[in-house]
């Protein structure tokens, strides 16, 4: 499956749990804006290896908010503690999506270790993570959203033709704030 296929499903269904999301740089963002904006989505510019970290924060300080991490990859390699310390905090309302397509797509399509023999899923399962899956078609994807923790989404290589985001960092950071702030309408575990 394409990656902007996947994160088309994701946006749907992060959308109807109203959850808060946080997207890796480069082109993730870039497919998550063109294909559902909204002030509820935090678009990473320039933090490579943090959505995962950022948005274990977020569900951490709003325990009443469904939060949702969209994260590359090559970016959970660049900072694989954020696994352990996302089993150590075990929050109920915080899904880490790795879209793995085996690659940096963002820079070039260059080869991540787990086109070779790095598995995320046993990573995350070995720091203690307690709900990992992984899924490799468009019709799992849905029902892997339901839960906490980590859910693997296997992609293609390759990048949506989709325009850059036209936000200012500022403009992004303050409606997203504004949103973080404001009640939940819906009621997490």
């Amino acid at each position: 499956m394409k990656r902007i296929d996947a994160i088309t499903i994701i946006a749907k269904e992060a959308k109807s749990q109203d959850a808060l999301v946080v997207s890796n740089i480069g082109f993730p963002s870039r497919e998550l804006y063109a294909v559902h904006d909204s002030s509820a989505n935090f678009y990473m510019l320039g933090s490579m290896g943090m959505a995962s970290s950022i948005g274990l924060g977020f569900a951490l300080s709003r325990p009443d908010r469904r939060v949702i991490a969209l994260d590359g990859d090559g970016s959970v390699l660049m900072n694989l503690g954020t696994l352990a310390t996302l089993a150590d905090q075990d929050p109920k309302n915080y899904l880490l999506i790795i879209l793995d397509n085996g690659c940096y797509g963002s820079t070039g399509c260059q080869p991540t270790c787990t086109c070779r023999k790095a598995d995320l899923v046993r990573m995350a399962e070995g720091a203690g993570v307690s709900d990992v899956s992984v899924v490799t078609a468009p019709e799992e994807i849905k029902s892997g959203m339901g839960k906490s923790g980590v859910l693997v989404v296997k992609t293609e290589l390759g990048n949506a033709k989709v325009p850059i985001i036209d936000l200012a960092p500022c403009e992004i950071i303050d409606r997203f704030m504004a949103e973080v702030a404001s009640p939940s309408s819906c009621s997490h575990p």
